[in-house]
């Protein structure tokens, strides 16, 4: 059987690099090794920035209509609460998406298989990766099901098949990094207490981290922890061996333990995330500490961002050079991130009397205090939002016009509603004011949608300059900031690339 993309691996990264591809006409194949898709809550957290990219899919609404938004996070100290910071209001003005939502990943993942599957795709089952040769125009991989093989003729292979992945060991790619040695556990549990109200808490009376995350509904939450004594070194952990603290600590009255599992935590990244006609994304091109939220949320924009490229290549609307761009964008957030959760994650498990005297004390003193600054309290809903990423100085971002550099994301102005063309997949060009007719031109000769907002000083305030022209990548970020709107820039920008926004 042929395909154009083999998609190895159907969590939430592969689901969704199959559903945008599909969306575009890309015929896809993808296969997963487990007979079933999961089953257990594992990553909870859907950030900002994932739920304005899904809107091109159409799956924001079901999301946040089956998450739960998180008001508000607790700092616990000896038994007791000793600091609350509210997040109501969090990200106001910067996103429609201000709050901090929660949803478990096996319902995340069967949305995307129905999704898929109206759309006509379904995941092969209890298949497995055997090998592959990716010499060539073509990727022929041997797909092992069972006691049968069968050869997949593909002209790109993605490996998103995980912390384990197969893909990576067949490349025999690099994978650089280390392995904190505390051992990480994670349960789902029903119960009652103060830390059973719907938002979220921290412990940091230990080295050991502990945290609660609602789930929604009545009495369900995500405990994960980390246990560094002689426990982590035991064949085996138990929840017996964790929930007494946990029960101490913040006051839980457990009723029922409906999963409980531990597992390494590692700190790597690939030397690579493209090897010709072969990629890598998610977990099996980067794994990090849990802290923040990070991990799912990287491992979706990195389908996102190789999506459209795929697409355009397949088409016949860009050269094979525009695949590169994705190892240069994606690897370079993807070090910043392992980098910024490992030094959160080390202060955070940090030993010694000073560890726990900043921990204990100065902690639920400071952090309330400090995330009052607007500034500042902004800065960190950006930076866990990822709202703050961007693709500045690469290949493909090219100009500033206002606050705004070619690789931002654009700035999202309410009273203009001028995320709602973000919802159609493909180019366009917003002007904030007025565009002329030439330009209005060059954007119908060329294939590029449009869009014209009257201006507001709202616009201003967000960083956008009056009658510029902002160019859109099919991901929604800045490809093109042009203050003057020069028609000629656009045609250029998009030539010397060899970039075809429609045929």
């Amino acid at each position: 059987m042929s395909t154009q993309v083999l998609i190895c691996g159907a969590g939430p990264t592969g689901l969704v690099l199959a559903l945008w591809l599909t969306r575009q006409g890309v015929r896809v194949r993808i296969v997963d090794r487990l007979a079933e898709a999961g089953t257990t809550s594992r990553a909870v957290a859907v950030q900002a920035r994932t739920l304005e990219l899904y809107t091109q899919l159409g799956l924001t609404d079901a999301v946040v209509a089956g998450g739960h938004k998180t008001p508000g996070v607790n700092l616990w100290v000896r038994g007791e609460r000793a600091a609350r910071v509210g997040f109501e209001d969090v990200g106001e003005g910067l996103t429609l998406y201000s709050f901090l939502l929660t949803y478990p990943q096996d319902r995340h993942e069967r949305l995307l298989i129905e999704r898929l599957a109206q759309l006509g795709v379904e995941v092969e089952r209890e298949v497995e990766l055997a090998g592959f040769e990716a010499s060539g125009a073509r990727v022929q991989a041997r797909l092992r099901r069972g006691d049968s093989e069968e050869v997949c003729d593909a002209d790109f292979l993605v490996g998103c098949d995980g912390a384990r992945s197969v893909v990576r060991k067949s490349l025999d790619a690099g994978f650089e990094g280390g392995t904190y040695r505390q051992l990480f556990y994670v349960a789902d549990i029903e119960g009652d207490g103060a830390a059973m109200d719907g938002e979220l808490h921290i412990d940091l009376e230990e080295a050991d981290f502990m945290a609660v995350f609602p789930l929604g509904g009545n009495g369900r939450a995500r405990l994960i922890g980390t246990v560094r004594d002689e426990r982590a070194d035991a064949e085996t952990l138990r929840w017996e061996d964790v929930s007494q603290r946990a029960i101490e600590n913040l006051k839980l009255q457990v009723r029922q333990v409906n999963w409980f599992s531990t597992y390494r935590v590692h700190h790597r990244v690939a030397e690579r995330f493209r090897w010709g006609r072969v990629f890598l994304l998610g977990d099996a091109a980067h794994i990090h500490s849990p802290a923040g939220g990070q991990g799912m949320n990287t491992g979706l924009g990195d389908a996102i961002n190789l999506a459209w490229k795929l697409a355009m290549v397949l088409g016949g609307r860009a050269p094979d050079s525009l695949l590169d761009s994705f190892d240069e964008e994606r690897r370079a957030f993807a070090r910043r991130l392992v980098s910024s959760t490992d030094r959160a994650f080390t202060a955070a498990t940090a030993e010694g009397w000073i560890a726990d005297l900043v921990r204990t004390r100065l902690a639920p003193l400071l952090v309330p205090r400090v995330l009052a600054i607007e500034p500042l309290r902004e800065f960190a809903f950006r930076t866990v939002a990822q709202i703050t990423l961007n693709y500045r100085g690469m290949a493909l971002s090219a100009g500033e016009a206002g606050k705004v550099k070619g690789g931002d994301r654009l700035p999202w102005v309410r009273a203009a509603n001028n995320y709602g063309p973000l919802r159609q997949i493909g180019w366009q060009a917003h002007v904030y004011g007025k565009a002329s007719a030439e330009l209005a031109d060059t954007c119908a000769r060329l294939g590029v949608r449009l869009h014209v907002f009257p201006w507001q000083a709202a616009h201003g305030e967000a960083g956008l300059a009056q009658d510029a022209l902002y160019l859109l990548r099919p991901d929604t970020y800045v490809a093109l900031a042009d203050p003057k709107a020069d028609p000629q820039a656009l045609a250029g920008y998009l030539s010397s690339r060899g970039l075809r926004p429609a045929d």
